[in-house]
Parts: C-alpha cells; structure tokens; sequence
C-alpha cells in the first residue's frame, strides 16, 4: 500500500527512415520526428541495417541547385553508404523502413558543457535512473517507477499515457529537455542554461504539486527557474495527466542548446541541480503524504 510514484522520461529520438534504395549505394530517406533540414547536409549517420553501415547525407551542390541557396527538400537528401554492394544486394541488406540515426559524437566544451547527439531526452534518463539507483529502499516516499516511454517525438499519447494507465500513480514528475537561450532565441522561450532546472508552470499540470515541487527545490538548495507555458508544456506531462482517473503531475526541464540536431548541448551543472531534485523528489515524505490517494472505483 505504498504510495506510486512516476518519474516518466521519453527515450525515443529523432532519426530517418530508409524509403527507397538507389543504385550507387544511395539510400532515399524521410524524416522521423522533427528536424530541421539546415543541419542535416554533409551530417554523419548510422544506418541500422542487418549489418550496421556508417552513411553520410549528401545533396545536389548549391552551385548546381536551382534556387540557389534554397534549402532542398527531403526527398532530394540523400544517404550516401559507399560502393560494396550491387543494388540488389544493398535492396536486402537495407529494408524499406530500415532506421537511420546521426552518429553518436560527444564533445566537451569550456565551463563544463557537453555537446552531444540524442541528449534530447536520453540525457534526462541517464540522471534520473543514476539519481534513484543507489537510494536504500527504507528512505524511498514510496514505490518508484521510472518509464522510459516512446513516441513522444510521433505522437502527442504515447507509451507514457499507457504506462500511467497501468501503474495508476499516485502522482508524477515527467522529465524533459527545455530551451537554452542563446543568439536568437526570445527570453520569453527559453530559460538561462546553468540556472539549475525548469519547472513549468501550465494550465496541464497539477498547481499544487508545482507548488510543492519548487518549495522542495528551496529547502535542499536546488536552482531552479519558473517556466510559463500557460496550456501546455510540448512534453508527456499532458499525456499523463489525462491517464487512469488522472494523475497529479510537475513538469521538469533540463536546458539544451541546439534542440533536434546532432550537437545539442547541456551544462553539467544543470545536470547536478537534476540529479539532486529527483533524489529529494522520491524520497520526500511531505509530496508523499500530501499527494497519495484512494482508489477510486469507477
């Protein structure tokens, strides 16, 4: 009888999907999730093909292209893997649907950010299963569990809204990345990278587990900065909410730079302020008394 807790952290990523084979070892693609069309010239790919191949995405030239510097459209980018196989035998080797994601580089940087492809959200999951695992059972609020859920790039429900309606938590903190500023950027949108983590503050989540959330913040020393997104965060937070008999929920975010391309940067210290919320988050006895609740049969 131990208060449910979820902490829900979208793990599917951006990528491309494999929609016809070409001769010369070229592979015509589509997109998977959002991306922008400016950053993905000359980018580097994996190909998760029955043997993984290396590919880079090429264009016509700008010299060549009509429009001039017009960006080109999807189906004029192309993956190009290399000579080795005849068309026939890249046609079996890489199937229509085939998956294709940038390839996984890391960089550091000054001042303790890091650059890095898919932090948007793998990130938020690698701190938060890191802050939980080494918590003695006897000082959890209550049975944890931590999802990490697809389709959140595809879909507005996706395998967050079905695991809330089988674990029924008693309330939820859903993790995500969040707008850093940066040139370009409106203030408005964004929030200071190295300001700790973002707590939204929308008509979609639960005030008072907002509330109680930022109070925790303030108590353990935790940055933290408000985030108005006044009917909706972009997030699994509303998936959620509307899940079981609904769940009382609180937004988080970890500022990131350069969202949905294959170099999105975040601050280590960021990282920390999220490391230490969720550890205080699933351990505070206060969120679990104020927030647990009956079943209720309908």
């Amino acid at each position: 009888n131990a208060p449910k807790i979820m902490i829900d952290v979208h793990y599917d990523e951006i990528g491309f999907m494999v929609t016809e084979v070409l001769d010369g070892g070229f592979l015509r693609i589509t997109n998977v999730g959002g991306i922008d069309r400016a950053i993905m010239q000359a980018a580097s790919v994996t190909v998760h093909s029955k043997e993984e191949l290396n590919g880079v995405i090429i264009s016509t030239p700008p010299h060549l292209r009509e429009g001039g510097k017009k960006l080109p459209k999807m189906e004029d980018l192309l993956v190009d893997v290399g000579l080795g196989y005849t068309k026939e035998e890249l046609c079996r080797l890489v199937p229509l649907g085939t998956p294709i994601t940038f390839e996984k580089t890391y960089t550091e940087l000054l001042g303790g950010r890091i650059a890095g492809q898919s932090f948007d959200n793998k990130a938020c999951g690698a701190i938060a299963l890191n802050a939980i695992a080494d918590i003695p059972k006897s000082e959890l609020a209550g049975d944890v569990y931590v999802t990490l859920s697809c389709r959140e790039e595809v879909a507005g429900r996706g395998g967050a809204y079905v695991c809330a309606n089988k674990i029924k938590p008693d309330y939820a903190l859903v993790i995500d990345v969040n707008l850093a500023n940066a040139p370009g950027v409106s203030a408005r949108e964004s929030v200071k990278m190295g300001g700790g983590i973002s707590i939204s503050y929308s008509s979609a989540t639960d005030r008072a587990l907002t509330r109680a959330s930022a109070e925790l913040c303030e108590r353990v020393g935790v940055d933290y900065m408000k985030k108005v997104e006044s009917s909706s965060t972009g997030t699994n937070a509303i998936a959620v909410t509307l899940a079981s008999c609904g769940v009382s929920v609180v937004d988080v975010g970890l500022p990131l730079r350069n969202m949905h391309t294959y170099n999105e940067v975040i601050s280590l210290e960021d990282c920390a302020n999220l490391w230490l919320f969720v550890k205080e988050f699933v351990k505070s006895q206060e969120l679990a008394a104020s927030f647990s609740r009956e079943e209720i049969d309908i």
